[in-house]
């Protein structure tokens, strides 16, 4: 979770584990009535996917109880909070990419619970739906890709999974706009390029300069063994309501890509 206070240069508080637990609502409230916020990035989940169909009451209470305890700071404070939710809150079921306005229908406890996150955030408050996150830290899909094309052999990655891959970077210039400005509502904040997880793949070994044709696509039912937590098919978030807003578009995936492969193999 981030804090910002509104003004030309921001100052910024950053929180995380262990130092700070989001589940302790005392220390929540603590923290945000001494630090009286203008605005709060609430970023954290637990997102292992499958671990949260093992751990439902862990994933309940980060991913819901500690929105709760955040939301409740923040309206003590008056402070406007941007929520980071998922594609996971829909069922993946539909024939088109995803708008803000449909149904969400999660099939998973990583879905359902981050759906329960957006259920504590007040109408003028803002939350920020993303997909396939990665970037130049933490563990993520580029990363692996690029560990395992420099170990070599053939890899299989799923053909039947698609949505849009994100970079962090990207993404945070999206929260912090809406965070700033106040801006109330869902938005869809992804990048562009909607692609299968197998496109994906190869699309990271062909930037970083392996042999794509290493990669073989195989269809979800094929993983072995199969995942706990079924996966939205399609993951594909449209942008609607960002440029319904006037907002600049987001980049296609594949020019932030460049950039952190180039950092990673600098």
């Amino acid at each position: 979770m981030g804090l910002i206070s509104a003004r030309s240069s921001y100052e910024v508080l950053g929180l995380d584990l262990p130092d700070h637990d989001l589940t302790d609502r005392d220390h929540v409230l603590g923290v945000l009535t001494e630090w009286r916020p203008d605005v709060v990035l609430h970023g954290a989940a637990f997102t292992a996917v499958d671990l949260c169909e093992e751990q439902v009451e862990t994933a309940y209470r980060v991913n819901c109880a500690a929105t709760r305890f955040v939301a409740d700071g923040a309206r003590r404070v008056g402070a406007h909070v941007v929520y980071v939710s998922t594609d996971y809150v829909f069922d993946g079921t539909k024939d088109s990419p995803y708008v803000e306005w449909d149904p969400p229908a999660p099939r998973s406890v990583y879905g359902r619970t981050k759906l329960g996150g957006e259920l504590e955030i007040d109408p003028g408050w803002s939350i920020a739906r993303t997909s396939w996150v990665c970037g130049e830290h933490g563990n993520n899909m580029v990363k692996t890709l690029l560990r395992l094309g420099d170990q070599g052999g053939e890899l299989t990655f799923v053909d039947d999974q698609i949505g849009h891959p994100t970079f962090a970077g990207d993404l945070a210039a999206m929260v912090l706009k809406l965070g700033v400005e106040r801006v109330p509502g869902i938005f869809h904040t992804t990048n562009q390029g909607a692609v299968s997880w197998f496109e994906f793949a190869r699309e990271v070994f062909r930037v970083a300069g392996h042999d794509p044709e290493r990669i073989s696509p195989i269809s979800t039912d094929q993983l072995d063994p199969p995942r706990p937590a079924p996966r939205p098919a399609n993951s594909v978030l449209d942008n609607m309501a960002w440029r319904l807003h006037g907002f600049t578009p987001s980049r296609d995936f594949r020019e932030p890509l460049a950039e952190v492969v180039a950092a990673l193999r600098g």
